[in-house]
């Protein structure tokens, strides 16, 4: 597989200080990007079109406010797989949270035989080497919930580090999606499951961010475990019956 069939795809709200450095860094590989901008006030979006000038591989979806990591990466994935140009979709975030020098690995993962690679916290070599006991204890909570609740068997369900091959990803229901924050990662684990795709987890060192200001809050964390209670209790129910 050529990189430029590869395309990596960031959302983006309030990231000028982390895009261009972030831009560099995957085309630096040959892929392609494809930015996502939520009408950021502090002008992401005026940088991402003007990195577009400057780089034919980078190209710019505006959404017209911000709505969440769900519907971004929902539309970005109806647009590509609409162009039919690339073989391998990426999620990233914008903040170096995700190494882009594991990209290839990712991409490797689904050249061997993955339909999604998931980049892993949780599996024999990954790791969160900045994150205080709670909040590991926290993450660590929430995914074995969600793997108890809806009967699968990844470990970092809640990962948003993650490589789709595209007719694999055609076969989902991501434009139904009914998460906007990152339960949408959780869901998307899901119902690969459910499609019975091959699916495997990279191990990936996780690490904070080092310029801009986080998104994830308690709604979005309300949300995924809201879902997350609903779609377990719909699967538990079904199958009692």
């Amino acid at each position: 597989m050529s990189p430029d069939q590869v395309t990596v795809v960031v959302p983006t709200y309030n990231e000028l200080q982390n895009l261009e450095e972030i831009a560099a860094a995957v085309l630096a590989h040959g892929y392609r990007l494809t930015v996502v901008d939520d009408n950021s006030p502090d002008g992401t979006g005026a940088l991402a079109d003007e990195l577009a000038g400057r780089h034919d591989r980078l190209s710019v979806i505006h959404r017209a406010s911000k709505e969440g990591l769900g519907p971004a990466y929902a539309q970005a994935f109806s647009v590509l797989l609409e162009e039919g140009s690339s073989e391998v979709l990426v999620e990233m975030d914008a903040d170096f949270s995700h190494d882009p020098a594991d990209l290839p690995r990712l991409v490797e993962a689904v050249e061997a035989g993955a339909d999604l690679a998931i980049g892993s916290r949780y599996v024999p070599g990954g790791s969160t080497p900045d994150w205080p006991l709670l909040r590991r204890l926290i993450s660590r909570g929430g995914n074995l919930y969600a793997r108890t609740m809806l009967g699968i068997p990844t470990k970092d369900a809640t990962a948003g580090f993650r490589a789709f091959r595209s007719s694999a990803l055609a076969r989902l229901p991501f434009e139904k999606a009914e998460a906007s924050g990152y339960g949408f990662q959780v869901e998307m684990a899901w119902r690969a499951d459910q499609a019975g795709l091959r699916v495997v987890e990279v191990p990936i060192a996780f690490r904070d961010r080092t310029k801009g200001k986080s998104k994830m809050g308690l709604p979005i964390v309300i949300e995924a475990m809201r879902l997350v209670t609903v779609w377990g209790i719909g699967r538990i129910v079904g199958r009692s019956r």
